[in-house]
């Protein structure tokens, strides 16, 4: 299974557990240490000049021990203190930094010429946002050239959330130590700008119960068997592919070749404003026929292009009375937002419906604003899964694949590559297609969610992908999990 992923809440209990049978201080000892080793291994010759802002709980008694460690190592070090600390175990900390002779300063230089910066201010217990002289503090590291590296998470990113306490930004991190296990907001919406690279180290806590995890091919390990050799077009089901409103059969065409690349037996489009249409010259191996006529189908992908019109909604009508997975993209989610039959008839489906909105779409779906989602993605993309009785992927920075059964995750691959037209058109077509060849819906939808986004990452720029070259990426990215096996 992927990394387990845990909240506030959760962490807390392991730390209690944890405590119990050590010494005090015994976990802030291991996470300095840890911080350290890991720093140590990226500076120069393992030396330089490092400083550590400290804050007044345990994040900044993690940061004088870290201090510690790097002076014992040769390291050019300082702390500095914006507060005396405040817990038990980061006074004891702090004391047997000042005994070793480190220095502390009580205010920051204008250019220090540091090689790196160590956010030891606040950790994952922070509530209330930046201010005063942390928020002053934080203007500075985000403006020094040194590298930066902080202890557990960003200072006044929210944990479970991924967003800014209180909507004040926070320090933003070339690299991150979190110490345990993972937690959600260093992997979804400003924690993935924030954070930077992300080193988890357990410190000695045995893994505990989560409801989520950060996603791994090993989490769809169904689709990464390779395909037995007595096979044919029949084995790996047929897709439709239900869309393309006047002037919009873009989206659909683009589902349905991502589709086919990904490996559905076959695939079906019907573009409800171009009855016309009859052949893709791009790819010519897409059939077009209208829904209605179509039997036995092992998914269905409606929304892509569709509009929201009479013709549209009637599409999707009869889509949702579909006895095979259907996925509900675009236009059919504002639908579905706007009537309630839709909506009732969605949560009625006997077989798997998977979502897949981005943040105004679920806005809509929850009759609440963009920015609150933004605010706490995995927490409303759980509340649509169990409204809708279904799989959702809240897209957008680390993507969140969420259960009605209230379990989550959240998906590590993708870049701004793929902030362009039809890229999520792509995804639509991509989770149709896999789910035709995979038992689990859940396995389909991680594993499609996450190739779409290792596609963008081999393509290795921010900007310059077109929807069209995903998956022909992605379907190469596959091959390349399975020969590994």
């Amino acid at each position: 299974m992927g990394e387990p992923l845990y909240r506030v809440d959760e962490l807390r209990a392991l730390e209690q557990a944890a405590q119990a049978t050590l010494a005090p201080g015994t976990l802030m000892q291991r996470a300095g240490v840890a911080a350290a080793t890991l720093l140590a291994r990226r500076l120069p010759q393992g030396r330089g000049r490092v400083r550590v802002i400290c804050g007044p709980g345990n994040n900044g008694g993690d940061g004088y021990v870290c201090a510690l460690e790097l002076m014992r190592r040769g390291v050019d070090v300082q702390c500095i203190a914006l507060g005396a600390a405040t817990a038990e175990d980061a006074r004891d900390a702090f004391a047997r930094w000042a005994g070793a002779g480190g220095v502390t300063l009580t205010s920051l230089a204008v250019d220090d010429g540091c090689d790196a910066v160590i956010d030891a201010m606040f950790g994952i217990g922070m509530t209330r946002p930046l201010g005063g002289s942390y928020l002053a503090a934080t203007d500075w590291i985000n403006r020094q050239r040194a590298a930066v590296l902080a202890l557990d998470v960003p200072s006044g990113l929210d944990a479970d959330r991924g967003c800014w306490v209180g909507d004040v930004p926070g320090v933003r991190a070339a690299a991150t130590v979190t110490f345990i296990g993972g937690k959600p907001g260093l992997f979804t919406g400003e924690g993935c700008e924030a954070a930077g690279r992300v080193d988890i180290e357990p410190i000695g806590v045995a893994a505990g119960p989560c409801s989520g995890v950060l996603a791994t091919p090993a989490d769809f390990a169904e689709l990464l068997v390779r395909r037995s050799r007595n096979t044919h077009k029949g084995s790996f089901g047929s897709v439709a592919i239900v869309g393309g409103n006047v002037g919009m059969v873009g989206a659909p065409l683009l589902a349905a070749r991502a589709a086919l690349r990904l490996g559905a037996g076959r695939v079906y489009v019907d573009c409800v404003g171009a009855p016309e249409l009859r052949l893709d010259p791009l790819q010519p191996e897409l059939m077009f026929r209208p829904a209605a006529g179509l039997d036995a189908l092992a998914s269905c992908v409606v929304g892509c292009g569709l509009g929201e019109d009479a013709t549209a909604r009637s599409a999707l009508a009869s889509a949702l009375d579909r006895r095979c997975p259907l996925v509900i993209d675009a236009d059919a989610l504002n639908l579905l937002a706007a009537d309630e039959a839709l909506a009732a008839a969605c949560v009625g489906r006997t077989a798997e419906t998977v979502l897949t909105p981005h943040p105004l779409e679920a806005a809509r779906l929850l009759r609440t604003g963009p920015a609150d989602v933004q605010r706490d993605r995995v927490a409303h993309a759980l509340e649509l899964a169990r409204r809708f009785a279904a799989l959702v992927v809240l897209k957008g920075a680390g993507s969140v694949v969420a259960g009605a059964d209230g379990r989550f995750a959240i998906n590590p691959t993708g870049s701004p590559a793929l902030a362009t037209a039809g890229t999520g058109d792509v995804l639509a077509g991509m989770i149709g297609a896999l789910l035709c060849q995979c038992d689990d819906a859940r396995q389909a939808v991680y594993a499609a969610v996450w190739l779409h986004g290792a596609a963008a990452d081999a393509f290795g720029a921010d900007l310059g992908l077109v929807a069209g070259d995903i998956a022909p990426m992605a379907a190469r990215r596959l091959a390349e999990l399975r020969d590994l096996r």
